[in-house]
C-alpha cells in the first residue's frame, strides 16, 4: 500500500448494534447528522461528542444531506418519503409517489434531487414538499446515489445500469455506461478537479468521468473490498469507505490510494462525508460514527 496521508481514526457509539448508521452529512449548526436505517431514527452528533437521536420517523431512513433552507434533508426508502429535520428537531415528511427514495443531495436550483431506486427515475423536492419525478430512459437499474456536479447538473449511478448518468435542471437525461462489466456503482460526489468521482462496488473500482463522459477506471489493492460511498475531502483528495474491508481510504485526483483499517473489523462503513469541523466522519452500521482526521 503506497503510504501518503496519516489518518487518526476516534469512534464514537451512537446506537445499538442493530439499528444501522447509515448515512452522514455536516449539518448548519456545526454537528454531524447521520440516519439510523434500521431504528427509523436521525441522528446528531457534535464534534465533542454530544449525542441526540430524533424521531420516529418515516421507515429506512438512508441518505441525509444539507439543504439550502438550513435544515436537513433525508430519504426514507422503506416509508416511500423524503423527511426534513431543523437543527432544534422538528420533523417533516413529504410522500414519493412510487416509493424507493435512496440517495438525496441538494441542487444548483435551489431544490433536493434524489434517486428513486424502486421506480427507475429521478425525483425534485423544493423545499415546500413539491415532489417532480423525471423517468429514466433504461430499466430495472436501480438509480442509487446522487450528487452535484461540477456542471450545473446532477449525476447519479446506476447500481445495476452499470452506468453513471446525469440529469440537467431542464429534465434531460444522459446515460454513460461503465467499461467494467458488474462494476455495480453506488457512492459519487464531485471531486476538486472538475469530474465527478464514483465507487464500484461490485469490482473494486473507484471511476472518474468528465463532464463530456470520460470515464477512467482505478482498481483497488483488494478487489473484495466493496467500495461504498465517497466524498470530497482536505487537501483537494477524495476519501471514501471500504464496506467489505473494514476501511476508509483516499484517492487522489491522479489515482494513488491510501488505505487505513477502522479500529472494529467487520464494523461495515457506509455513508462519508466533510464535518463542520474539517474531519471526514464515517457511519459505521454496526452502531457508531468515526472521525478521520487527516494529516
Amino acid at each position: 500500500m503506497p503510504q501518503g496521508s496519516h489518518a487518526t481514526i476516534r469512534e464514537f457509539t451512537v446506537s445499538g448494534p442493530d439499528e444501522g448508521p447509515y448515512g452522514v452529512a455536516a449539518g448548519p449548526d456545526g454537528a454531524v447528522w447521520f440516519t439510523l436505517v434500521h431504528a427509523g431514527r436521525v441522528g446528531r452528533l457534535t464534534p465533542e461528542g454530544d449525542l441526540t437521536v430524533h424521531g420516529p420517523v418515516p421507515a429506512g431512513p438512508t441518505s441525509i444531506t444539507a439543504g439550502p433552507d438550513g435544515a436537513l434533508w433525508f430519504t426514507a426508502f422503506g416509508g416511500g418519503a423524503i423527511g426534513r429535520i431543523t437543527p432544534g428537531g422538528e420533523i417533516a415528511a413529504f410522500a414519493v409517489p412510487g416509493g424507493g427514495p435512496c440517495g438525496i443531495a441538494a441542487g444548483p436550483d435551489g431544490a433536493l434531487w434524489f434517486t428513486r431506486m424502486q421506480g427507475g427515475a429521478i425525483g425534485r423536492i423544493t423545499v415546500e414538499g413539491q415532489v417532480t419525478d423525471h423517468p429514466l430512459p433504461v430499466r430495472d437499474a436501480l438509480p442509487s446515489m446522487i450528487a452535484q456536479g461540477p456542471d450545473e447538473a446532477m449525476w447519479f449511478t446506476l447500481n445495476r445500469g452499470n452506468a453513471v448518468g446525469r440529469i440537467g435542471m431542464d429534465g434531460e437525461v444522459t446515460v454513460h455506461p461503465l467499461p467494467t462489466e458488474g462494476s455495480a456503482p453506488v457512492g459519487i460526489a464531485a471531486g476538486p478537479d472538475g469530474a465527478v468521482w464514483f465507487t464500484e462496488i461490485g469490482t473494486g473500482h473507484i471511476g472518474r468521468i468528465t463532464t463530456d463522459g470520460k470515464v477512467t477506471e482505478f482498481p483497488l489493492p483488494d478487489p473484495a473490498a466493496r467500495p461504498d460511498a465517497i466524498a470530497a475531502g482536505p487537501g483537494g483528495d477524495l476519501w471514501f469507505t471500504e464496506w467489505g474491508t473494514a476501511h476508509v481510504a483516499r484517492i487522489t485526483p491522479e489515482g494513488r490510494m491510501d488505505e487505513h483499517p477502522l479500529p472494529a473489523p467487520g464494523c461495515e462503513p457506509h455513508g462519508i462525508a466533510l464535518g463542520p469541523d474539517g474531519a471526514l466522519w464515517a457511519a459505521l452500521e454496526t452502531g457508531a460514527l468515526a472521525r478521520i482526521t487527516v494529516s
